[in-house]
């Protein structure tokens, strides 16, 4: 494993261990991690008596499905015994208006990236590759690709991009019109939202309307 990003930081108190979970990265990274972890580089926490354990989450919203899978995972490790599981962020729609992931890069024609909550990406998203987030997608690039927004029903979430051309959008379960009805060239950046259950365009001057608070609003 990589190990330039540590996205699981394991840490030894006086009443046991801390195991503190990155809440930038998608959930299905932070368990591989621990999967890696627990079976591979520290698996002397797995031999001798009871050790207490504290997962802290940060800023990261995880439905009580997927906590399921976190105390699943330490089941399975006799003498690990979770005591709490905490995160900062009490109901997912405060994740959705206090975290924001950045990605740097481009994502490829088959490339398929998740995030929890909302994400700016700095860089391109070229046909054939995806992108998909719980809360908001920015993009500070070329949108050719495809963006779901709100992955998890929000249908307030949007999806921004500084040149919007794609091959399909989706926030919830709304869908946006077929490709070769957009308009492309656009001198301005853009932003989709849902009105109506009906997928609207506007530049982003006015997102302010809609998202005082956002970090690109009224750029």
């Amino acid at each position: 494993m990589n190990a330039a990003k540590h996205h699981v930081t394991i840490k030894g108190v006086k009443d046991g261990l801390i195991f503190l979970m990155d809440d930038s990265c998608p959930f299905d990274m932070l368990l591989n991690e621990l999967e890696h972890k627990l079976s591979n580089t520290h698996q002397q926490f797995l031999s001798g008596p009871l050790i207490h354990v504290q997962i802290k989450l940060g800023k990261r919203y995880v439905a009580d499905e997927d906590k399921e899978r976190l105390r699943a995972r330490f089941a399975s490790c006799g003498n690990l015994l979770i005591q709490s599981i905490e995160s900062e962020v009490a109901l997912q729609s405060e994740a959705a208006s206090s975290s924001l992931s950045i990605m740097k890069g481009m994502i490829r024609s088959g490339q398929v990236v998740n995030y929890e909550g909302s994400v700016m990406l700095l860089g391109d998203i070229n046909p054939g590759g995806t992108l998909t987030a719980t809360g908001d997608i920015f993009v500070m690039g070329a949108l050719r690709g495809t963006a779901h927004a709100g992955a998890k029903g929000d249908k307030e979430a949007i999806i921004a991009a500084s040149q919007l051309c794609p091959t399909q959008l989706r926030i919830a379960e709304v869908i946006s019109r077929p490709p070769d009805e957009w308009v492309v060239g656009s001198l301005y950046m853009e932003f989709a939202y849902v009105r109506n259950d009906a997928m609207e365009i506007e530049k982003i001057q006015h997102l302010h309307r809609l998202r005082p608070n956002s970090p690109v609003a009224g750029a």
